[in-house]
């Protein structure tokens, strides 16, 4: 196209927490202006404005033909295979006139490592006792998922920060959907004997499931006084979190955007996953787009998971609770309807999705 223009668009999940959106938004317009005078816009998938629709037709609107399209998360589960391609392939089909190409996720990438290292880094620096390292232990927290590709992801960041810092030891857990869960996990880490746990919850952005690993942290810390438990900060918007973006949209347009699909469930014969091979690349999330959306008004200024979900937290401040869908996109899943997700085959783990419902 000898006339083509450039585009970027940013697709995120979305969340009803607002700050966690403050916070997406902050990071995507941390992009603008650093492709030149190439227009970037942002979107979500779900329970926030604008929707990725939106922000294609403000690319459209701008002249853009050809539109580099990243997602904004860690790594490649469901929502980055199937859920955004699917809303990109029905725009694409929908305009013709546009080429829409798709770049990969954050993954597992030495600048990613760096800026986990650096949030640690800063728990250890505002620690009250010197602990040597030796004698501490790292507890990385991932946001699970029903993809095991993408959860063991999780556990090569942790190798990596652990014998590149120097911890004593390093273990994982992880919010939801997956296991061991945040506090079994934490239960077992307080047995193998070492004087410090750090935790560190290996996400983008805040939002309930953050409040609920400190919070879990908490319940933890009380039972073993004699341990010290660290609560490091999450990623945000390091720098070196918008450079990794920033390589990713270079990534398309250089054409060297290329996802692992050797470890996919959707294409390959993973172990326990079998029966998944083929599914149809679909999103659940058209009924949900924009839901959520305008909640500044929320008397809680963003710190519940908002229009309200977290009842803990209105019912404590005597804020007025008004429970919304059952659709618990925290990842817990515990869903009142069909949302085409194949079963998780280990849903009934003694460690895991279970043992995260809310207690009482």
């Amino acid at each position: 196209m000898a006339n083509e223009k450039l585009g970027v668009m940013i697709c995120g999940h979305g969340s009803r927490n607002q700050n966690a959106m403050r916070e997406f938004s902050s990071l995507s317009e941390g992009l603008k202006g650093k492709f030149g005078d190439v227009p970037v816009e942002y979107g979500y998938l779900e329970f926030a404005n604008p929707v990725i629709s939106a922000g294609l037709d403000a690319l459209l609107e701008k002249g853009c033909t050809r539109i580099l399209a990243v997602p904004g998360m860690l790594f490649a589960a469901g929502h980055a295979k199937n859920d955004i391609p699917s809303v990109l392939n029905t725009y694409q089909a929908q305009h013709p006139e546009v080429e829409i190409l798709y770049g990969r996720e954050l993954g597992v990438d030495l600048k990613m490592i760096r800026a986990a290292s650096e949030r640690v880094q800063e728990a250890l620096d505002n620690a009250k006792y010197d602990v040597p390292l030796h004698e501490t232990l790292l507890m990385v927290v991932g946001r699970g998922a029903s993809d095991p590709d993408a959860n063991s992801n999780i556990s090569k960041i942790m190798r990596m920060l652990w014998e590149g810092m120097g911890f004593g030891w390093g273990e994982v857990c992880y919010s939801g959907v997956t296991f061991p869960l945040v506090e079994p996990g934490l239960e077992h880490a307080a047995r193998l004997g070492y004087r410090r746990i750090i935790i560190f919850p290996y996400f983008l952005f805040t939002g309930v499931l953050i409040k609920r690993i400190y919070s879990f942290t908490d319940e933890v810390a009380a039972r073993h006084p004699d341990i010290e438990f660290l609560k490091a900060g999450y990623l945000n918007d390091h720098p070196l979190v918008i450079s990794t973006l920033i390589d990713r949209v270079n990534e398309i347009e250089a054409g060297t955007a290329v996802m692992n699909c050797q470890m996919c469930k959707y294409r390959e014969q993973v172990l326990g996953f079998e029966d998944q091979v083929g599914l149809p690349q679909e999103s659940h999330h058209h009924h949900v787009e924009g839901i959520g959306g305008g909640l500044e008004d929320c008397p809680c200024n963003g710190d519940c998971d908002a229009s309200c979900r977290d009842e803990d937290f209105c019912r404590k401040h005597g804020l007025p609770y008004t429970p919304v869908h059952a659709h618990d996109h925290d990842h817990g899943h515990d869903h009142s309807h069909d949302h085409h997700h194949h079963p998780y085959p280990h849903a009934d783990h003694p460690l895991g999705p279970k043992s995260m419902e809310k207690k009482g």
